[in-house]
């Protein structure tokens, strides 16, 4: 049996917009509404270069990357062609407008993947 976390409610996620979801490991989660009042959950990380998701512009089922405008299915977490790469996707559950995460996913999905780090790196001395 699967145990939900309630993170907000609906109308708490600005339409065409998103969420942040902090986890106590990995990168946050993007819940993300379009203009169907559907509600979305992907790892607030672009296949591409790693931007943020959750800045992004929706659109439909879709959100564009902040970086390089790269387009993400909200439905899948996968780059629309000819881009290629997907994001992982988190379950998410809607009743009564109060809008929930899957506990076992926010604790352990994706938890090992990280943000790329821009700019020069330091040599180990």
């Amino acid at each position: 049996m699967s145990e939900w976390k309630v993170i907000c409610r609906v109308e708490d996620i600005p339409v065409l917009g998103s969420r942040r979801v902090a986890r106590d490991a990995g990168l946050d989660v993007a819940v993300f509404r379009n203009d169907q009042n559907e509600v979305f959950a992907l790892l607030d990380r672009c296949p591409h270069k790693g931007g943020p998701l959750s800045q992004g512009i929706v659109f439909g089922t879709s959100v564009a990357c902040p970086l390089h405008n790269w387009t993400i299915g909200l439905d899948s977490g996968c780059a629309k062609a000819p881009d290629e790469g997907c994001t992982p996707r988190f379950a998410v559950k809607v009743e009564n407008g109060t809008v929930s995460l899957n506990t076992a996913e926010l604790a352990g999905h994706a938890t090992d993947l990280t943000r790329p780090v821009a700019g020069p790196c330091q040599q180990p001395a």
